[in-house]
């Protein structure tokens, strides 16, 4: 009779709700994060923040990978436009990959974010 209740339990563990809470990604944490700074802090006291998130340590993981993504296409875009002055189409496809990017992130917070943080994002389009 266990064997049968422990299938039905997998079962729901395929539902995209169920997922953040399941496997070894740890418990969920409040983080305080920073979009322009690229910090995902735990401490809301240690920085000045702008978002709120909850989120477990494969998440926050994956939302440092993005600022480091953006930070190094940014640094990428400012080089480039330092040597090329005038508009290519190089730089569109520089200025394309960090708006892609930002998007990636803020996609992410609206996922992990407390109901102001959706708020925000949605009020501001940044989603």
């Amino acid at each position: 009779m266990s064997h049968n209740n422990h299938t039905h339990y997998n079962g729901h563990n395929h539902d995209r709700s169920h997922d953040h809470a399941a496997g070894d990604a740890g418990e969920r944490r409040t983080y305080y994060v920073s979009v322009g700074a690229g910090q995902v802090l735990e401490d809301q006291h240690a920085a000045s923040y702008e978002l709120v998130i909850e989120a477990n340590a494969d998440e926050v993981n994956k939302l440092k990978e993005l600022f480091g993504e953006y930070s190094s296409m940014d640094e990428a875009e400012a080089f480039h436009f330092t040597r090329h002055p005038y508009e290519t189409n190089d730089d569109r496809a520089l200025s394309g990959g960090t708006n892609a990017i930002i998007n990636q992130i803020y996609n992410l917070l609206h996922e992990l974010g407390t109901a102001e943080t959706r708020q925000f994002i949605e009020e501001n389009h940044l989603g």
